[in-house]
């Protein structure tokens, strides 16, 4: 048995996570659906390859050293990735994040080290939205860097060099589809820029949850919305540096409903305990596959539902939220 070297850290084992066919989906379908386990990063989100290009670039151009604080304004997992990645490198990180996130999420950061502000959910043109408050304390910090992941394009920039070459081997070369939602616009940003280089034909699909302004912005060119929902670190009312880079074909919205239908039926069917914004991005994957017969379909697996099993796994969480468990075909 050839065993890895014993000097690999947390930092080396970012990236290159193994393509998952959920089988009970694509035999229902008559499609091939595959989902990229991105859970299985070592701090347990696809943010952590956000995470470490922001510190490589930002050691690189000499503006983060040895002793400085990484300050981010997060849903949580780009928080985790820079915790679990950067005080190891001799960081302390300090984090800015809404009080209405999973408390698995503060419990993590609190864990790794990570200093963290909760601080009250507000819309973004509020000074005091997490986003802005990470920017303040960086600004008065001399020795601070904010990582600034909405708009700084190493975020674009893993997804473009890794993630999307990734898929794009993984599948063989062969893709129909590609579905995403987005949050900073990196992931999907990323990813279908290089998938449509290698194959214009490739359809990109964002789906995006309802409080939302992504949807209507690719379907009809306006920044608009309707509802709200329970999942946590996507959906946006902007447009990001790293979203602007993205090529969509079209959107689809998915409700909290759906998306918690196929939460549960992907534990129950597929073995696979994922996060909400997983869960919407299989459930977009399965409408597109219904309609679209014998397509290969890739959609990626965000983190983990431990990160937000408090909630997910409370059946009185899920009756004040209005959330009903159904069987997929009966959606």
């Amino acid at each position: 048995m050839k065993y890895q070297s014993e000097h690999q850290t947390n930092w080396d084992l970012v990236g290159n996570t193994p393509l998952i066919f959920l089988k009970s989906l694509s035999h229902s379908t008559g499609c091939e659906i595959f989902a990229k386990a991105e859970y299985l990063n070592p701090a347990g989100s696809i943010k952590d390859r956000a995470a470490k290009q922001i510190i490589i670039d930002a050691e690189n151009s000499g503006q983060l050293k040895t002793g400085m604080t990484i300050y981010e304004g997060t849903a949580g997992n780009t928080g985790i990735g820079l915790a679990a990645l950067g005080i190891p490198r001799g960081y302390r990180v300090v984090i800015t994040m809404p009080s209405n996130q999973a408390p698995e999420k503060f419990k993590m950061l609190q864990a790794l080290g990570a200093e963290v502000k909760d601080v009250a959910p507000v819309p973004f043109a509020n000074s005091n939205h997490f986003y802005h408050q990470a920017k303040t304390l960086s600004e008065n910090d001399p020795q601070g860097f904010w990582a600034n992941q909405f708009e700084n394009k190493s975020n674009f920039k893993t997804h473009f060099e890794n993630t999307g070459p990734e898929i794009w081997d993984q599948m063989d070369q062969k893709i129909d589809s590609f579905v995403a939602a987005s949050g900073t616009g990196g992931t999907i940003g990323g990813v279908t820029k290089y998938l449509k280089q290698r194959d214009a034909k490739i359809q990109t699909v964002l789906v995006d949850p309802y409080g939302s302004g992504l949807f209507e912005y690719v379907q009809n060119g306006v920044l608009k919305t309707e509802g709200s929902s329970v999942t946590e670190g996507i959906g946006i009312m902007r447009i990001t540096a790293n979203f602007a880079e993205a090529q969509i074909d079209e959107a689809i919205r998915i409700s909290d409903s759906e998306m918690i239908s196929m939460l549960y039926h992907l534990a129950q069917h597929e073995g696979l305990f994922v996060g909400t914004s997983a869960a919407l991005n299989v459930m977009a994957a399965y409408r597109l596959a219904q309609r679209k017969k014998g397509q290969r379909i890739v959609t990626i697996l965000c983190d983990h539902g431990s990160r937000y099993q408090e909630r997910i796994l409370s059946s009185s969480w899920l009756q004040e939220k209005g959330l009903v468990v159904s069987k997929i075909t009966e959606i």
